[in-house]
């Protein structure tokens, strides 16, 4: 069974930008569901659960039966989204890229500052819930983009390296409406270091 997996730091070491009551709120409520619902979809083809996440999502219309895909790419997604998401952030972070990841986006975008204006309009512009995403493309570039509710780009052939949550309830608690003040918080958090790992070991 996939299993919910723990935050990597407490859930106050993010504050005061993202607070301890929405970190409770979202990982223990929200994605807590979405893994349940994703076991509960799947508890009648245990071959499944010998497969990862991304395995499934990737090849979902050829893994998956028809009768539970719907339920499956909901759950699925916000479960590999969502796991994505906590180790985006870490406290003491942000600041601008590291490494090799740091070369891409300024090679990519020109500037940490271009990248950081694309990825929060990518965040800012989604209406209503989504998320957005900086993904390495098949041709091995670096793309922003945003998508819609449980939507990944590891679906459409990309892999994720940082993504940000702008469903309201990622937000709503600390922010109200306030999207790009929230946005803005992201950027205090965002970790670097483990993107620019997950960045190398895409590119090998």
């Amino acid at each position: 069974m996939f299993i919910l997996p723990a935050l990597p730091y407490p859930l106050e070491d993010l504050g005061p930008y993202i607070s301890s009551d929405t970190l409770e709120y979202h990982h223990g409520k929200h994605h807590a569901a979405y893994t349940n619902k994703l076991n509960d979809a799947l508890k009648d083809y245990p071959d499944l659960f010998e497969k990862s996440i991304e395995e499934i999502l990737i090849n979902l219309n050829d893994l998956v039966p028809e009768t539970i895909r719907g339920a499956v790419r909901k759950n699925g997604g916000q479960f590999y989204n969502h796991s994505l998401y906590w180790v985006s952030m870490a406290p003491n972070a942000g600041g601008e890229p590291v490494g090799e990841l740091a070369v891409a986006i300024k090679d990519q975008f020109e500037s940490f500052e271009q990248f950081k204006d694309q990825f929060s309009k990518a965040g800012a512009t989604q209406f209503g819930s989504g998320w957005a995403w900086l993904s390495i493309t098949e041709d091995g570039s670096l793309e922003v983009e945003s998508t819609l509710n449980e939507d990944t780009p590891l679906m459409h052939g990309k892999t994720p390296i940082l993504t940000m949550d702008v469903w309201e309830h990622a937000y709503y608690l600390d922010y109200q409406n306030k999207r790009p003040d929230y946005i803005e918080a992201f950027f205090q958090v965002i970790d670097w270091v483990s993107a620019n790992e997950r960045y190398l070991k895409a590119k090998k």
